[in-house]
């Protein structure tokens, strides 16, 4: 929907931020804190985006509390240019990050990052878990001593990702991708996201303890969960909430006809684990096995609902230390995951379902209006409430026969196929925005909502530029959505367009297709997303000038999202859309700047 500016609409913006900081600073003069939620590899597989039968209740507790963003999208699908991007506030042509193997600080500029802002505006920032990407591409310091006041905590059991953890049916343990475990028995007893939810737990309680006997610091806490990333490690009792024999496959399981070849991935990364190994699939389409599409379909939501009860922990100390009246809360997923949407198995594409992902903001006194001595975020416990409801529930193995006896899923709206748990909140609950939003609008947007100095719109060349931001902040969104009686969008001015990209080295899909380093790519994948149309143009690009070539085109991709929401239909190619492809390709040639709100 496009959206239009009005004196009227600005005034108003002005009086709903001097009401932000009224209701944010509270009688003591304090700044709100912030907890930054952020999920390694989520899509919007939650039972808040109408996966209704996806079990996270913690998670749709929060969008009741909170809005959601039902089209937020990230600038690169894959963890570190994506987790640079926005932490940065900048794109990946920017602080040029494609890969994992340069530090934006030595590579691109010594940009200011999202915490480093809250910490150099005075505020106690932490981070626990991954947050920024770890290794080289945050230093290997996590950007420290920049963005935090103290050294970053990772669990010590995130050392394990790579070993052979995972039982097997032959009483050995192996490297799997699907690993349902016994977390006592597994090494250090635990796992990495239960330890960072210790961690942060511990953090607010001290927070709390300390604010009692010293002035209070604003804090900034980051906390990063690794699930459902890969191996889909989790403890079993979460498999028993999806039994096998209701998972159903994706509704668009084969590979597309009109798919160029170089918008593939061929899901390199899956392929290291014992258990795909064992499957000998092909190279590079594959297809992977039915039944064991299943098993990853139901590991990847059995992740998922495990990382809910751990966000949901988190909030719960929150909530019980007496934080929730005064701190901002961001849940957001670094990128998408494909679950055998155009026979794919990774991110690693400018696909909807690797560059979509879920935003909730929650703020108090804006987005709900919380009551000291009230619970807000009351830790709900999915496996107490669901197990019994589910028949059948200790029925894991996959079903016997041939492929014939395979659900394939047909309803798109029902986007999950699972059984049914009424743990989700009532849908008139929480508010929502259609409106399209990128992930580097959130470094603004937050300290816009913290009344701290909104960052400018990066100059052309910003590399000498400390602090700047090429994303917008949403505050007008969430005005939009939150200031009147009603929960409906009003028409105001907003991003006709959101941009994403992805690199490759070659035109033909081969063993470093998904991730390459720097100095093997070769073309890049610029995608544009309008509210109709997802158009992307595969261009050469110069790894050391780190400059694209529009005039060298490898391929084109036109996805009508009116009547072909799941992108299967690629229509670049057909003469009666020609004139509408040379539209949109003069409006992703023109870029993000072109598309920014009116002022």
């Amino acid at each position: 929907m496009k959206m239009r500016v009005t004196s009227a609409t600005v005034a108003t913006c002005l009086l709903f931020l001097q009401s932000c900081a009224a209701v944010l600073k509270n009688g003591a003069g304090e700044s709100p804190n912030v907890l930054f939620l952020v999920i390694d590899d989520l899509r919007p597989a939650l039972g808040c985006y109408g996966y209704q039968n996806v079990i996270t209740p913690n998670i749709d507790q929060l969008a009741a509390k909170g809005i959601k963003f039902n089209n937020a999208f990230v600038q690169q699908a894959v963890c570190g240019p994506s987790r640079t991007s926005f932490l940065t506030g900048r794109r990946p042509d920017t602080t040029r990050l494609y890969d994992f193997y340069s530090y934006w600080r030595t590579a691109a500029g010594n940009f200011t990052t999202l915490p480093q802002h809250f910490k150099e505006s005075g505020y106690f920032t932490a981070s626990v878990g991954k947050v920024f990407h770890p290794g080289i591409s945050s230093n290997f310091s996590d950007d420290a001593p920049y963005s935090w006041s103290v050294p970053a905590y990772h669990p010590p059991t995130q050392k394990f990702k790579m070993k052979k953890v995972c039982p097997g049916p032959d009483g050995q343990l192996h490297m799997n991708l699907v690993c349902p475990v016994d977390v006592k028995s597994q090494p250090l007893g635990s796992l990495p996201d239960i330890q960072s939810a210790d961690y942060a737990v511990e953090f607010l309680q001290n927070v709390s303890a300390s604010s009692q006997t010293s002035p209070k610091q604003p804090f900034f806490l980051a906390v990063g969960f690794h699930k459902p990333h890969i191996p889909f490690k989790y403890p079993r009792e979460f498999q028993d909430l999806y039994p096998l024999f209701n998972i159903h496959l994706a509704p668009n399981l084969s590979l597309p006809p009109d798919l160029p070849t170089i918008a593939w991935n061929p899901f390199t990364d899956i392929r290291k684990r014992e258990d795909v190994k064992a499957l000998n699939i092909s190279f590079p389409y594959g297809p992977v096995p039915r039944k064991f599409q299943l098993l990853m379909r139901q590991g990847y939501y059995a992740a998922t609902s495990y990382t809910d009860s751990q966000v949901g922990r988190v909030l719960a100390a929150l909530d019980e230390q007496g934080l929730a009246t005064n701190t901002i809360v961001v849940l957001v997923g670094d990128h998408g995951w494909s679950l055998g949407e155009h026979q794919e198995w990774a991110k690693y594409s400018n696909f909807e379902v690797a560059t979509r992902v879920p935003l909730i903001l929650y703020v108090p006194g804006v987005t709900h209006q919380p009551v000291r001595g009230d619970s807000t975020f009351p830790y709900i416990d999915a496996l107490e409430s669901c197990i019994n409801e589910i028949p059948n529930h200790n029925i894991v193995n996959a079903p016997s026969g041939g492929n014939d006896n395979v659900l394939v899923q047909k309803n798109s709206c029902n986007k999950a196929g699972l059984p049914h748990c009424r743990l989700q909140t009532l849908p008139e609950e929480g508010h929502e925005s259609d409106a399209l939003v990128e992930l580097v609008d959130i470094f603004p947007t937050l300290a816009e909502m913290a009344n701290l100095r909104t960052p400018p719109l990066c100059p052309t060349d910003s590399s000498k530029v400390e602090l700047c931001t090429e994303g917008s902040s949403f505050v007008p969104v969430i005005l939009n959505v939150t200031g009147g009686t009603s929960r409906q969008n009003i028409v105001t001015s907003w991003k006709p367009a959101v941009f994403s990209q992805y690199p490759r080295p070659s035109e033909q899909p081969q063993i470093n297709s998904d991730l390459p380093h720097l100095k093997d790519i070769q073309y890049m994948g610029y995608s544009m997303r309008t509210e109709q149309y997802r158009y992307t143009e595969w261009v050469a690009f110069n790894p050391d000038t780190f400059k694209p070539d529009f005039d060298l085109v490898a391929a084109r991709e036109l996805y009508l999202h009116d009547t072909d929401e799941l992108e299967d239909h690629n229509v670049a190619g057909k003469s009666e859309y020609r004139h509408l492809l040379t539209q949109l390709s003069q409006q992703l040639r023109k870029g993000w700047r072109n598309a920014l709100p009116s002022q």
